[in-house]
């Protein structure tokens, strides 16, 4: 690759060089785009095997000496996820750990990227993070400097993957990818940030509440009698809806997703695909239909909503600069935050599952669970009443 297609930062090196290639996975994941970035004296060995199908593999194979070799791969799955052998057993799934499957899409928004993923590469509840990348006109080179900077700013951490997605479905969020190792699965968005400890205690809930799906985003479904549809709504005081900006669930329902259920399944999907939306919508189906229960909210102490288009130019620091540039970059490129018909369409989607289904599976939850127990007895103080706790 010539000096002037590396990423500038890169170009400027001399002991930089870049390789892009294409070679085949031990671990199933197949054929890679990858740059592979090494000093000088780490340039390592290699080969070039032409097959007989009219194509051709190229394998990096490669020796270090100190441990400056830093591969960036860009991974798409080639092997049928719905294969069954490629599906891990239960038995030998982690439990105590969760992998985080990041939804990419603008480029505009890495520099906030880049901070979410840094913040949940450093907690110990994390064995893996997946940013599923579904821009095609996203350069490799692009999401090439993406995966280096991941590592670099995320603390050693090393189970960072940065993966193409081979077409713009939203199904593919719920792929059951053969390098799931985990029980657990958070589905989340690249533009909403949640505190460490509201993290924690929505994977403790989840560890007691497995086959629910846990988050801090609910809507609500409802029929609207005058006109004889589902809707899709905000209720105050319950919801039936978790949203994908934070979803945990057992990974088991990404294979119900994506490989059961037949025709009705493959016709729920089409209908994902069509409308460019909903594919939240149609996890919670699954959920719901599986367990005959709604989903489970958690308090948060902070989860930030960037690409909420409710945000204003201020970010509360109170004179009225904040990070308004990144909050109006965000807040236009969001999918879930476009005007007009959005709640429109959802509401059409509502209906065309529970058409195709025969039956709606939805169940309404109610409350939240909260991380601390406050006292909620009145008493009077100063003339006032307050929780008894308070001074």
């Amino acid at each position: 690759m010539a000096r002037s297609q590396l990423p500038s930062s890169h170009a400027q090196n001399p002991v930089l060089w870049a390789i892009s290639g294409r070679y085949l996975r031990a671990n199933g994941e197949a054929l890679v785009d990858a740059y592979i970035l090494m000093s000088q004296k780490t340039k390592g060995y290699l080969e070039m095997y032409s097959l007989p199908t009219n194509f051709v593999i190229l394998m990096f194979l490669f020796f270090f000496y100190f441990g400056d070799v830093l591969v960036l791969s860009l991974r798409t799955l080639s092997m049928d996820p719905c294969n069954p052998t490629a599906q891990q057993k239960q038995q030998t799934l982690i439990s105590d750990q969760l992998t985080v499957l990041i939804n990419g899409y603008s480029e505009s928004r890495i520099p906030l990227l880049q901070s979410i993923v840094a913040s949940y590469a450093a907690s110990s509840l994390v064995s893996s993070i997946l940013v599923l990348w579904g821009n095609p006109s996203t350069p490799s080179q692009t999401l090439a400097q993406l995966t280096h900077n991941l590592t670099q700013s995320s603390f050693g951490f090393n189970g960072i993957s940065v993966i193409r997605q081979t077409s713009g479905s939203l199904n593919n969020r719920f792929l059951p990818r053969p390098s799931i190792k985990t029980r657990a699965v958070l589905i989340c968005d690249d533009d909403v940030e949640v505190d460490p400890k509201s993290f924690e205690f929505a994977f403790k809930m989840w560890g007691s509440n497995p086959d629910r799906l846990v988050g801090f985003f609910v809507r609500s479904h409802d029929i609207d009698l005058s006109k004889k549809e589902w809707i899709y709504t905000i209720h105050p005081d319950k919801y039936s809806i978790m949203l994908t900006k934070f979803m945990l669930l057992k990974s088991e329902y990404l294979f119900q997703y994506s490989c059961a259920g037949g025709p009705v399944m493959a016709h729920m999907r089409r209908i994902v695909d069509k409308m460019n939306n909903c594919e939240d919508i149609l996890m919670n189906f699954v959920v719901a239909d599986e367990v005959n229960s709604g989903p489970i909210l958690v308090g948060a102490e902070r989860a930030r909503d960037w690409g909420d288009a409710r945000n204003d130019n201020d970010d509360g620091d109170g004179n009225g600069n904040g990070r308004h540039k990144l909050i109006g970059e965000v807040a236009q490129v969001g999918l879930s935050s476009r005007k007009g018909n959005h709640r429109k369409r959802r509401g059409e989607c509502i209906g065309e599952f529970h058409r195709v289904l025969g039956r709606m599976p939805l169940r309404f939850s109610y409350g939240k669970v909260v991380n601390s127990v406050g006292e909620q007895g009145l008493c009077q103080k100063g003339g006032k009443l307050v929780f008894c706790d308070q001074s």
